[in-house]
């Protein structure tokens, strides 16, 4: 676990959040940002009920918003010592779906921007969908990460490489 309760959006994180998400009858991002962190005790609330594991508690995530289904997007606190724009951008979908869409926040700002969600970063679910760049969380993105502009697929490539036990280790934590 890594020693931190703070539940404010980082400056990048809210400017991002604030824009909306057009779903746009399932041809858009389907992805609903909440207006703070999930509290401590609903994390963990929904990190018990999603692993059927009541030993568990959700002190390493810190979920930020959800997908129509009740997936949820949270910030994976797994690098000790480093701050929270540092890790990484996880989903834990309503079906059991998991996935590390970005190892970092300026990453998941370029896999907005590119027109994804974390949902859709995280599954393969609609093979005729295609993501529309989005030119304000572009704009986002240029502000706050201009340093880690690439491309949806690459953020998810890297995030993927980089984490690539994510799955198993949820899984190993599952009733």
């Amino acid at each position: 676990m890594i020693p931190t309760d703070d539940r404010q959006f980082p400056a990048a994180l809210a400017a991002a959040l604030a824009l909306p998400f057009d779903y746009n009858d399932g041809d858009g991002v389907d992805f609903e940002p909440f207006p703070a962190f999930l509290s401590a005790e609903e994390t963990t609330d929904w990190f018990q009920s999603w692993t059927g594991n009541t030993e568990l508690d959700g002190d390493n995530f810190r979920v930020f918003g959800q997908d129509g289904s009740g997936g949820y997007a949270a910030f994976w606190l797994i690098r000790p010592n480093h701050p929270l724009v540092h890790q990484p951008v996880v989903f834990l979908g309503s079906e059991g779906e998991t996935g590390v869409v970005a190892r970092d926040l300026g990453a998941f700002l370029w896999l907005l921007a590119g027109g994804y969600g974390p949902w859709e970063a995280a599954t393969s679910y609609e093979p005729d969908w295609t993501p529309r760049h989005n030119q304000e969380l572009a704009a986002v993105a240029e502000r706050f990460a201009t340093d880690c502009k690439q491309s949806p697929a690459a953020v998810v490539e890297q995030a993927t490489r980089e984490f690539p036990d994510f799955d198993d280790t949820i899984m190993e934590l599952c009733r």
